[in-house]
């Protein structure tokens, strides 16, 4: 309870205890039983009533989220230029009256719930798109009251800046706005654009008449029955359509998989094959190599070949087989003994037969040499 109003209870309070002793002195008149000194009291408490009822009359609390329009009987408009900032205020009684408006924050909700919005029921807005479609829009717009024009909104709307201003600038300018989109473009892409169109449109038309646009929002876009099912069967036609792609680029990785995989192993084999061929050009390098180092030594010692052929004979062999008819690769040196004695190894003979036969060589070995 503010100080104004105290002082209003203590006049009321003056003015019933006023009347209760007007009462009483009367009464007790008419029963020729007067009460000593009553025409005094009735007056001081009369005097206390007005006196109370004044000062309440005159004294105004504003709280710190109003401000206070004088309605002045003594000003040439009407009312007070300057409006009552938050305080407690004076002002002069019965000539003077205040009217208080909230320039707190305030919220208006269209919506299609029935327990949502400002109005009890559908209070959605019917809007059609730029190609025919219907759309039901929910929305809300946060404003309040321009301080510096509250006397304005007083004197061109008083109380009823909602429902006669918010409310029908509002659903003009939502559908305006709407008619200039596709249903497409309202629903996907342009939805930001769209909203921000209707918020600088409605901002303007609010500030011109004293209030200022905190916020619009739109809360909720409902289609048509007959467009929904649309859009629910474009929707799925769409995810089936993704899937189908998914399978394609599934099947498309699963084959560059199996390319990669044959690609390695063409790449494997080709190296394995180079490395075969370099082992084979190194190795017959290398044979070429020593079949020039066995030349030129053969080349310098003639006797070096029959040397190697007697070397790789047993040291054990007497006599040797040979086919009759088989030649030998080069002559045979002979032997010498130690007791002079030199013996050639005779050459194969030849048969008529067409099968070779084996004639026996005997290879005689030198007698051992008895010292005297």
């Amino acid at each position: 309870m503010n100080i104004a109003s105290f002082f209003g209870t203590l006049a009321l309070v003056a003015w019933l205890v006023f009347l209760g002793i007007l009462g009483l002195v009367v009464l007790r008149a008419s029963r020729e039983r007067p009460i000593r000194n009553g025409g005094w009291l009735v007056l001081v408490f009369l005097v206390v009533g007005v006196l109370l009822s004044s000062v309440s009359a005159g004294m105004v609390f504003i709280n710190p989220e109003e401000r206070g329009i004088v309605i002045s009987a003594l000003q040439p408009k009407g009312y007070r230029e300057e409006a009552l900032t938050p305080g407690l205020r004076w002002v002069i009684p019965f000539f003077e009256s205040v009217v208080t408006y909230p320039i707190s924050r305030q919220t208006y909700t269209m919506s299609i719930a029935p327990s949502e919005g400002a109005i009890k029921g559908d209070d959605s807005i019917t809007a059609r798109t730029q190609d025919g479609q219907e759309l039901l829009v929910d929305a809300s717009i946060i404003f309040a009251i321009d301080p510096n024009k509250i006397i304005n909104v007083h004197i061109f709307w008083k109380n009823t800046y909602v429902d006669n201003l918010i409310r029908p600038q509002a659903r003009g300018a939502i559908r305006d706005v709407i008619s200039q989109y596709g249903v497409q473009d309202v629903v996907s892409t342009k939805r930001l654009e769209m909203t921000d169109k209707i918020r600088t449109q409605l901002s303007d038309k609010l500030s011109e008449n004293g209030l200022v646009l905190i916020d619009f929002i739109v809360r909720n876009l409902t289609f048509s029955p007959e467009y929904a099912a649309s859009v629910e069967q474009k929707q799925i036609a769409e995810q089936q359509a993704q899937q189908a792609k998914f399978v394609v680029e599934s099947k498309k990785q699963e084959a560059e998989q199996a390319r990669q995989i044959a690609q390695g192993a063409a790449d494997a084999a080709v190296i394995r094959a180079k490395g075969d061929a370099d082992a084979r050009l190194i190795q017959a390098d290398a044979e070429a190599k020593a079949l020039n180092l066995i030349a030129g030594a053969l080349k310098g010692n003639s006797d070096l070949l029959s040397y190697q052929y007697i070397t790789k004979l047993a040291p054990n062999t007497q006599v040797m087989l040979l086919p009759s008819n088989a030649p030998f690769l080069y002559p045979l040196p002979g032997l010498t003994g130690t007791g002079g004695i030199t013996t050639d190894i005779p050459l194969p003979i030849t048969t008529p037969t067409t099968q070779p036969t084996l004639a026996p060589t005997l290879i005689p070995t030198p007698a051992p040499t008895k010292t005297p």
